[in-house]
């Protein structure tokens, strides 16, 4: 099992968060451990109660920056994927593989049903999705990167995504967080009800290669179920 303190303070380290942080006088703060706390779900798909590191219920605003990418799971990752990196690596496993055996139990991809249960535990308000430089095919780490030079933002984080997966060229009806997200009663449905500023998704769109998809439980033993 990692220690999730120093290897994640190695990693702000490398990546130059550390320095950044510093000269705007912001925290950087380790949601992988530390204390945590439990919040209630109520009708969850997967959790009653999720562990949470305790800054989160605190906060006035969660905002989410992925990148744009495909995922072999879930289709595509953006801002509301992004979120499963909220689940803490001290009581989910460091990839959060306990969260995707106990998903899978619900629907196939082990991820969809979990996202949405993330999202409506946090208050995601905010979704940037750095289209500067995307990646198509086998995603979400063996994919091809694709040069879009684009910034997709919204306030509603299932509007966000379903634009931005638009704008990859995907179906509404192919991304199983979607169907989820609906499930649980957040809006929109479909595309025609979102309002969208700036560039229109026809001058912007690209028909990514899509991944190969597989089941959480068809590669459990070969991809992030074994502790490191």
């Amino acid at each position: 099992m990692i220690n999730f303190g120093p290897y994640l303070l190695e990693v702000f380290k490398s990546l130059g968060y550390g320095d950044l942080a510093a000269s705007l006088n912001v925290p950087l703060v380790n949601l992988h451990s530390g204390e945590m706390t439990e919040v209630e779900l109520h009708d969850g798909f997967v959790f009653d109660k999720i562990t949470l590191h305790k800054e989160l219920p605190e906060i006035n605003l969660l905002c989410s920056v992925p990148m744009m990418k495909t995922h072999m799971l879930a289709q595509v990752t953006l801002g509301m994927k992004n979120l499963i990196g909220l689940y803490p690596g001290t009581i989910y496993q460091s990839v959060r593989g306990h969260v995707h055996d106990l998903a899978s139990q619900v629907e196939p991809s082990g991820t969809a049903s979990a996202i949405v249960d993330m999202v409506r535990v946090n208050k995601l308000g905010l979704v940037v999705i750095d289209d500067h430089m995307a990646m198509e095919g086998e995603g979400p780490t063996e994919g091809t990167l694709v040069k879009m030079d684009l910034i997709i933002a919204g306030t509603n984080p299932l509007a966000t995504d379903m634009i931005a997966s638009s704008v990859m060229g995907f179906k509404t009806d192919e991304i199983p967080t979607f169907s989820w997200a609906n499930r649980a009663g957040m809006k929109p449905a479909a595309i025609d009800e979102i309002e969208v500023r700036g560039e229109q998704i026809e001058n912007v769109s690209r028909k990514f290669k899509k991944p190969t998809i597989y089941t959480w439980d068809s590669i459990r033993d070969v991809w992030g179920a074994k502790e490191i």
